[in-house]
């Protein structure tokens, strides 16, 4: 989920399997009934360009009644992006959006000097069996817009740009990539896609980005020979022309990555910046919980319970 449980988380034929410059197995966590896969940060790769947090959520199944209860949680410095496959979630933040998103579509959040919102499954997905699988991601903001005021944009899956050939389907959701721009507005340069291969067909990673990775949701890849499994990230060096091929029974694949940032980025909890400071002033304000007179509110119709700032 965007919600962080935990408070410190820490290629073509002619390219060897060394262009593959990090390869990172996910950590497994269970929230309340269902798997959550973290693949950044990572101990050996804390970004992909601006992407500093990769969480796969489910799968997941639910009967009559349940579903995903993230409560009210806070955010800075960095811009929350939801993708789902199957299932659906009510996202509801501190500046009034008030949004259900389904598969294929996008929801973006960007915190800026400090954004609250809560995730839940909607009241129709828990009016039956429902099941959940998606992808839930942070991008670290450009020193230039840490301290924006947060913003909130939805694009439903048919407007976002959709690419196919021989055998791969390619949804862009952010950024540019293959001649192609997704609509959301974007503070650095970035692509993220969902992808589909089926067997045997091949992608071209795109080469116009600094950082590029994949990260394999179901099915498997080769690379220059090697076949790599659902549920690991790999990212490969800069430069590099890199081919990859569906497994025997296809794949489903999400690519991303962008320039990288110009200065570190700490992380604590569910705050990003570019000082240790600003991540301070951000944790008095929660634990203070003095609501609508600094940068935290809570959401406008979820108000009735939050999560407390860690010990």
């Amino acid at each position: 989920m965007s919600w962080n449980p935990a408070i410190e988380p820490g290629c073509p034929d002619d390219v060897g399997i060394d262009a593959i410059e990090t390869l990172i197995i996910p950590r497994s966590r269970d929230l309340s009934g269902f798997e959550v896969r973290r693949a950044l940060p990572a101990p050996k790769r804390q970004m992909v360009g601006p992407f500093i947090f990769f969480d796969q959520a489910g799968p997941a199944e639910f009967l009559t009644g349940t579903g995903v209860d993230v409560r009210p949680h806070p955010h800075i410095g960095l811009g929350t992006v939801t993708y789902l496959y199957r299932g659906d979630f009510h996202h509801r933040d501190s500046i009034g959006s008030d949004q259900i998103i389904r598969p294929g579509a996008l929801n973006w959040m960007v915190a800026g000097r400090g954004v609250s919102h809560s995730e839940r499954t909607s009241a129709e997905g828990r009016s039956g069996p429902s099941s959940l699988l998606g992808i839930q991601t942070w991008l670290a903001l450009p020193d230039s817009h840490e301290d924006m005021i947060p913003m909130f944009e939805h694009h439903g899956k048919d407007v976002l740009p959709t690419i196919e050939d021989d055998g791969a389907s390619v949804r862009l959701i952010l950024g540019t990539a293959y001649g192609e721009a997704a609509p959301a507005t974007m503070f650095s340069e970035t692509f993220y896609a969902d992808v589909r291969l089926d067997p045997g067909s091949r992608l071209p990673m795109p080469d116009d980005h600094e950082d590029r990775g994949i990260y394999i949701v179901e099915g498997s890849i080769s690379v220059a020979g090697q076949v790599f499994e659902a549920g690991q990230m790999m990212v490969f060096r800069p430069g590099d022309r890199i081919t990859v091929s569906g497994g025997p029974a296809g794949a489903r694949l999400m690519i991303l990555g962008g320039a990288t940032m110009k200065g570190p980025r700490y992380i604590w909890w569910n705050f990003v910046a570019s000082s240790r400071e600003r991540i301070e002033e951000a944790k008095a304000e929660w634990r203070a919980e003095a609501w609508g007179t600094g940068r935290f509110d809570l959401p406008v119709d979820d108000r009735d319970e939050h999560i407390p700032l860690p010990d």
